[in-house]
């Protein structure tokens, strides 16, 4: 999948096209348990179970695809919605950035893997150099909105490094590409610990000093342009 970016190398702005071959989303990619337990404390009270048996992080692998930096995404249905995440870019070198792991929370019900594959990760059009960043980087401050509201804020040492998600790639992907992909490295809960829906989804990585990422993208629900009496159910069983 092709990507235009702006790869920021020691305070130089490079312009390029990324050519991703996969992507990989991580669940409960936290340093600490509590911080994973929480949201998922928050996606059981609608309904999702988490797969314990299966070590932490989880992965979820993500056709390619499924990547984009649009400013509008579309979707199947009103209960879908954003989480803000970090963003790992492999390619020549390994950067760094935000995005919204979108994700259909009616089908996740049923099948996390699925609900993730059925909406857009949306990137946001910037990435950090990680060898640039990494000395300051336990104090990047992560936040997302939804229709406005904050709904997401913690700092970047809650989750694992970049490099121990990467090393966690390394053991449990079989043939892994030795360059062009990515991962979403998790989320954190709400701030009200409620799972949010809304139309307009936005996000941000600030450091210290001001320097900042910023995306946002708005939610097409397709089925509302079908007049009503027309719209297939979305879930209809024998």
């Amino acid at each position: 999948m092709s990507v235009m970016v702006d790869l920021v190398e020691n305070g130089r702005v490079r312009k390029t096209t990324l050519e991703l071959k996969r992507c990989y989303n991580l669940g409960s990619a936290t340093r600490k348990a509590d911080t994973a337990i929480a949201h998922q404390d928050e996606v059981k009270k609608i309904g999702i179970a988490i797969a314990f048996d299966i070590p932490a992080p989880r992965i979820y692998p993500i056709g390619a695809d499924n990547i984009t930096a649009a400013g509008e995404i579309t979707v199947q249905g009103e209960e879908t919605s954003g989480e803000v995440e970090i963003v790992i870019v492999v390619t020549d070198d390994i950067y760094v950035g935000v995005g919204s792991d979108h994700t259909d929370r009616a089908l996740e019900r049923t099948s996390i893997v699925w609900s993730k594959q059925a909406c857009a990760n949306v990137l946001a059009p910037k990435l950090w150099r990680w060898s640039d960043v990494k000395d300051r980087w336990d104090s990047f401050v992560m936040r997302s909105w939804v229709d406005g509201r904050l709904y997401q804020e913690c700092l970047t040492e809650v989750f694992l490094s970049p490099e121990a998600m990467l090393d966690v790639l390394k053991e449990r992907v079989a043939d892994l590409p030795a360059r062009d992909f990515c991962v979403f490295g998790g989320t954190v809960a709400a701030l009200n610990k409620s799972i949010g829906f809304g139309r307009r989804w936005e996000f941000e990585m600030a450091q210290p000093d001001g320097d900042a990422i910023r995306h946002g993208y708005d939610v097409v629900n397709l089925m509302n342009e079908i007049k009503p009496g027309f719209r297939v159910p979305l879930e209809k069983r024998l």
